[in-house]
């Protein structure tokens, strides 16, 4: 079976830094590529990044471009995202997918396979 599982959420203050983890088992890790995505209350989901297996591409929302850094550990099935310079805005669940379509878009939520539970990161003014 496939498992995705999310760790390092909580709750910290704006301008703080913290790593999200995403730990995989039941799958070639390095042939998939690997997306966050997050929720806040009352708003849909929405894409925060994504590491490309086929090409070694990475994709940032805008919103999140130059703060967060999306990054693998192929030996330890984990992917991992740190977030620097966080804002209140970035309060919400953080979900981690993996996408085992080469041709895939990796800011569709619709080109995953798998999503992890999700971890509640909360970040106070």
């Amino acid at each position: 079976q496939v498992q995705l599982v999310e760790s390092g959420g909580g709750l910290v203050q704006a301008e703080d830094s913290l790593r999200l983890s995403c730990a995989a088992s039941g799958l070639t890790f390095n042939r998939y590529g690997m997306g966050w995505f997050r929720q806040a209350p009352g708003k849909e989901r929405e894409f925060v990044a994504a590491l490309s297996w086929s090409r070694g591409s990475i994709y940032y929302a805008d919103s999140v471009n130059g703060r967060f850094t999306i990054s693998r550990n192929t030996a330890k099935n984990t992917v991992y995202l740190q977030m620097n310079s966080v804002k209140p805005e970035d309060t919400a669940v953080y979900y981690c997918a993996a996408d085992s379509a080469p041709g895939s878009v990796p800011v569709r939520m619709t080109s995953y396979d798998y999503w992890g539970q999700g971890t509640q990161v909360t970040v106070s003014s």
